[in-house]
């Protein structure tokens, strides 16, 4: 037997101790050694290539390309929708102007509440108006009529005229108006009914004869000097308010009438 050089480990014969448990594998030595010279050489001094170290790299970098997968997911361009217009619909209006209705385009509704009235009449829908129908009829009284009535439905209301009376002077196709007295038989004022109004009220001259405040009707006021629609319908709404007039002096409590105006009418109307 020869001896050996001191300090020397004699190597391992081939076959023997490449497979006794913790004997590395040559090619695991071999890509260690690879690796280990293309890592920086404070990684080098810091860890070797051991079992673990390479499994702690590995979920270090799968754990890396997770996170980045997510911030470019999330970080993505998106699409967004814009919002889908919303049409408004107009509110439809009814007709509510003028006595006439013809131009009226959306008034079919509550105006033809009654036989004779129009479309279009001067009240709202719904609504109802009081009068008085006094004089030859079947049933004089107090009335209730849908807003828009003329006479013909007042009297129809109040059952119809008598026998032989005459109609002659009254307008059946007048609007009412809340309040308002319907003289059925009465003789007609001398001067007769008001033509359109076309300049200042009153225009077609005084009656001849003195106007009764309690039984005029709208078209009868405005025969009257310097008594126009407006002014001939607050007559008629004080009258209704207050019962009559009782005297000529209480005209002067009627908005609109000063002391020149009722200087005028006074011998014009009587209670």
């Amino acid at each position: 037997m020869s001896a050996e050089p001191a300090g020397t480990e004699p190597e391992p014969a081939a076959g023997i101790g490449a497979d006794r448990p913790g004997a590395v594998p040559p090619w695991r030595r071999r890509v260690a050694d690879a690796v280990r010279e293309r890592m920086p050489l404070w990684l080098q001094t810091r860890c070797g290539l051991e079992r673990r170290n390479v499994v702690a790299l590995t979920v270090l970098l799968a754990v890396a390309v997770v996170l980045a997968a997510q911030h470019f997911w999330t970080g993505r361009t998106q699409t967004v929708q814009a919002p889908e217009p919303v049409r408004a619909v107009a509110p439809r209006q009814g007709q509510t102007e003028g006595a006439g209705g013809a131009e009226g385009t959306g008034a079919k509704s509550a105006a033809a509440a009654a036989p004779f009235t129009s479309p279009g009449g001067p009240a709202s829908a719904g609504a109802q108006i009081v009068v008085d129908v006094s004089g030859k009829v079947r049933r004089p009284g107090i009335h209730r009529l849908p807003a828009g009535s003329r006479v013909a439905d007042a009297l129809r209301a109040a059952g119809g005229v008598r026998p032989g009376t005459s109609l002659d002077g009254l307008n059946q196709a007048r609007f009412l108006v809340d309040g308002e007295q319907v003289v059925v038989g009465a003789p007609a004022p001398a001067a007769g009914p008001a033509p359109p109004d076309t300049g200042t009220p009153g225009a077609a001259g005084a009656p001849t004869a003195p106007v009764s405040l309690n039984t005029a009707t709208v078209d009868q006021l405005q025969t009257l000097p310097g008594v126009g629609p407006v002014l001939a319908r607050r007559i008629v709404d004080y009258r209704t308010r207050h019962g009559g007039f009782r005297s000529v002096d209480q005209l002067r409590e009627v908005d609109g009438i000063g002391e020149r105006r009722f200087a005028d009418l006074r011998p014009l109307v009587g209670p």
